[in-house]
């Protein structure tokens, strides 16, 4: 079943999380180990992320400069069509625009409907480590990578040949920005976005991550007044280290209110801080789940503890 279906066919609040493969050396039973904790909970799908090599460069005994790529961790197609195979959930592997040429993402669609995974997350990525000199290799918006899933599904090519197209196209879902994306001029604009992803054939949105309740349901409420009518489905993601209280706005822009961060500053460690984190996510999945979220949806990355605890408190 795919994604939007369990959302829209559910009698309650879905669950469903995020997970992070694992560094190189490690083995799917590091993957298998967060799924097993987590499973009881019924998780309806389990995203995938993806992540690109980086670039640097090393200089050499002879003194001379190299550039170097380094990739620290598996890539999507693999997990998601273990994690399918073993467990029968669906899996929703990120395909993402950052890192991953073009021809490179064709190649993963080919595989992925080879395999049968055909539920997908469609990514700008992370821009971090990446060589700017070969832009015209990647595309450069998730509404770009978008249209190459649209042409595969119809069975058109990277390089404008026609196949016969797959007896079962792929859907996705994409990303919104309760709080605006990092990049967005001002909301109107993201706005705009989200409803452009939708009218080209996102199925449903899933966040970015929030702590204020309040922000999510002025998004949703803004969405709906623009015609935006997919699921919009909450990101959660539970604090588990003091820094995170500074960290987490840095990095991904998300506001955390005044009673939350007033609670880790008084925190003297990092088991303070995740014990606070739980309580936080608790009651924000409690109301969130009394206003009718279709799902929620949980980052687990170095939180499965803390997601196991919250998962307990609320299914």
């Amino acid at each position: 079943m795919r994604v939007v279906e369990h959302i829209n066919t559910s009698k309650q609040t879905t669950f469903s999380f995020e997970i992070l493969p694992p560094l190189k050396g490690n083995s799917i039973n590091k993957v298998y180990n967060v799924i097993d904790k987590l499973r009881e909970f019924d998780p309806k799908y389990i995203n995938i992320t993806s992540h690109h090599s980086e670039s640097f460069y090393q200089t050499m005994p002879d003194g001379s400069i190299r550039k170097q790529h380094i990739r620290k961790r598996p890539g999507s197609v693999a997990i998601a069509s273990a994690i399918q195979n073993k467990y029968g959930i669906t899996a929703v592997p990120h395909i993402i625009c950052k890192g991953f040429t073009k021809e490179e993402t064709e190649y993963a669609l080919i595989d992925l409907n080879f395999l049968g995974v055909h539920d997908l997350l469609l990514l700008r990525g992370d821009t971090k480590g990446l060589d700017s000199h070969q832009d015209a290799l990647y595309h450069e918006h998730a509404t770009d990578l978008q249209q190459q899933v649209n042409d595969f599904n119809i069975g058109i090519s990277l390089d404008g040949t026609t196949f016969e197209a797959n007896e079962t196209p792929f859907t996705y879902g994409m990303a919104c920005y309760p709080e605006k994306h990092e990049d967005a001029p001002n909301m109107e604009s993201d706005i705009y976005y989200a409803k452009e992803k939708v009218q080209n054939g996102a199925a449903y949105l899933v966040t970015q991550m929030f702590f204020d309740n309040r922000k999510y349901y002025d998004f949703v409420e803004r969405c709906r007044r623009e015609n935006i009518t997919v699921p919009i489905i909450p990101g959660i993601k539970p604090i588990v280290l003091k820094d995170q209280l500074n960290v987490l706005p840095r990095i991904f822009r998300s506001d955390i209110p005044e009673p939350l961060a007033s609670e880790l500053r008084r925190c003297q460690s990092d088991d303070e801080a995740k014990r606070t984190g739980i309580e936080w996510s608790i009651l924000q999945c409690k109301d969130l789940i009394a206003h009718g979220v279709p799902s929620l949806h949980f980052y687990t990355f170095l939180a499965s503890d803390s997601v196991y605890r919250i998962a307990k408190e609320i299914y």
